[in-house]
């Protein structure tokens, strides 16, 4: 097995339906284990039964949904660690390198539980939980 985490197996990525199922075959392609939520549940299925089904299995979630960090701030879960894309291109082709960088620095992370935001010119990283803000 791929040593993608300090554990003996390889991370795992729920792809989200706002991104091609072929980021499951690439990121398989590269010793991680992905799965398309088309492939688990309905299409039209509302954010949080994804955030929950990927909290309860173990995945990480991959997705250009700014909803899922709001989600991770009004709950304070831990978990699931969430990655948003935030940029224009986001075909396998173009992004994987970026992803395959970020997902080998912050490999701790996103198993212990983090917000990563991968946008044009930099890449963000919070801890989970995270806390709520209030702007006055």
């Amino acid at each position: 097995m791929s040593e993608h985490t300090m554990s003996d197996r390889p991370m795992k990525f729920l792809i989200d339906m706002n991104l091609s199922p072929a980021w499951a075959t690439v990121l398989r392609k590269a010793d991680f284990e992905a799965i398309h939520w088309s492939n688990v549940g309905a299409g039209n299925a509302d954010d949080r039964i994804i955030f929950d089904w990927a909290a309860e299995h173990g995945y990480a979630i991959l997705t250009l949904d700014l909803d899922f960090g709001s989600l991770l701030s009004f709950t304070g879960y831990s978990q699931p660690s969430v990655i948003q894309i935030r940029r224009e291109d986001v075909a396998p082709d173009v992004l994987l390198p970026t992803l395959l960088g970020v997902l080998s620095k912050y490999s701790k992370e996103i198993e212990y539980g983090a917000l990563i935001v991968i946008d044009a010119t930099k890449i963000r990283i919070r801890m989970l939980p995270l806390k709520m803000r209030w702007d006055s």
